[in-house]
């Protein structure tokens, strides 16, 4: 659901602010293209479904409901399905909560970004703090133990004291899982420009290295397993659907920009495609209209690509990549075959960021904090 009430200060993703959308019209592209690619793909079973955007929580219940209708009719849903809906504080009524969960939304993803008015202001966010804690309280009488929230860190400005606190506020708040992003700034945002032109300060990167640890250790000592780079649970409430990207499993991108990744059974295919829907919401209806589905590109992935984004994904958890999911996409080399010879791999294990054993391979606690810097020499062992 590409569409915004406004622009956050930060964000580039593929959204669109409009003073009216045909909500008929894109719901019926969203079923159409919802049912080619289910039909392309000949996928028997659908274990989890996502509504992201955009503010998705800005579309009717009866949108979400005849989305859901197509993918039932269209392949298996089981009944207990992760069905989860991104939303934001000020599009989250109790009466719209209960509508979609009535349409068959089970877990909540709630925007809620910061829990300081300054803060939010800076954010572009349209929501207060105030707001943003009762949308969390509702949110949680009506999907208990499956209430996410996503918090930023690392805001212009933002002290390591100030971060500190929010978390406490946040402990406070939050259900059994939260998303933890370091702020980007995007070229081409606002925020970017503020900062760039001096409006506001760009927080040091050893500040940002240490509210990281300082969030984990606080998550963690609060009963929260840190499962992925950005997210953490207790009580069992990881994400079904995120950690399917984790996992290098197929999905199917539904809607304006939306990418997938799955093999085209139903034209003969065996190797998976990387596709990625038209950006553009009017013209992505106009194919979607005409063809059944807006894929603007789409590429086939060769088993090196294949690897490499099992790689750069897999290590993102703290299960990492284990050698029964490795096997399944190279069956002729094995983990230990490819990383268990002299080499980098070899190297970041002695100096403590990657553990290779009988579970697969892993970062350590300590790796996990700097992945990125790490992938570049995996990547470079895998290719050769």
């Amino acid at each position: 659901w590409p569409y915004c009430r406004q622009r956050c200060s930060y964000c580039n993703f593929n959204t669109y602010v409009l003073p009216a959308v045909d909500e008929a019209a894109v719901r019926a592209c969203l079923v159409r293209e919802a049912q080619t690619l289910l039909r392309l793909s000949q996928v028997h079973s659908v274990t989890s479904v996502f509504f992201g955007g955009g503010t998705p929580s800005l579309a009717s219940p009866g949108t979400v409901a005849a989305v859901l209708e197509a993918v039932a009719g269209a392949a298996h849903l089981p009944a207990g399905a992760e069905v989860t809906l991104e939303a934001n504080p000020s599009s989250t009524s109790a009466s719209a909560l209960d509508g979609f969960r009535a349409a068959g939304v089970n877990r909540l993803s709630i925007g809620v970004q910061s829990l300081d008015d300054a803060e939010l202001r800076i954010l572009g966010r349209e929501h207060t703090a105030a707001e943003a804690r009762k949308a969390v309280e509702a949110a949680r009488g009506l999907f208990p133990g499956r209430t996410s929230i996503d918090l930023l860190f690392g805001l212009p400005g933002q002290s390591r004291d100030a971060w500190a606190q929010r978390l406490e506020a946040t402990l406070r708040l939050c259900d059994d899982h939260i998303s933890l992003y370091q702020l980007t700034l995007e070229r081409g945002t606002a925020l970017a420009a503020q900062v760039r032109g001096g409006a506001l300060p760009a927080p040091p990167q050893d500040l940002l290295a240490d509210m990281y640890q300082t969030a984990r250790n606080v998550l963690v000592a609060a009963g929260f397993r840190h499962y992925e780079v950005s997210n953490f649970a207790r009580k069992g409430a990881l994400s079904t659907h995120n950690l399917s990207y984790w996992r290098a499993e197929q999905y199917i991108g539904v809607g304006p920009g939306a990418h997938g990744r799955f093999v085209l059974r139903a034209e003969g295919g065996c190797s998976r495609e990387a596709r990625v829907q038209t950006l553009e919401p009017v013209a992505w209806m106009r194919e979607v209209q005409s063809q059944g589905h807006g894929t603007r590109s789409r590429a086939v992935l060769s088993p090196l690509e294949q690897l490499e984004e099992l790689l750069t994904l897999g290590l993102r958890t703290d299960e990492g990549i284990t050698h029964e999911r490795w096997g399944h996409f190279s069956p002729q080399l094995s983990l230990q075959a490819v990383f268990g010879e002299p080499g980098e791999a070899r190297a970041l294990q002695q100096e403590g960021w990657l553990v290779l054993d009988s579970g697969g391979l892993r970062c350590t606690w300590a790796g996990l904090a700097v992945l990125d810097s790490l992938l570049p020499d995996l990547l470079w062992q895998l290719q050769r």
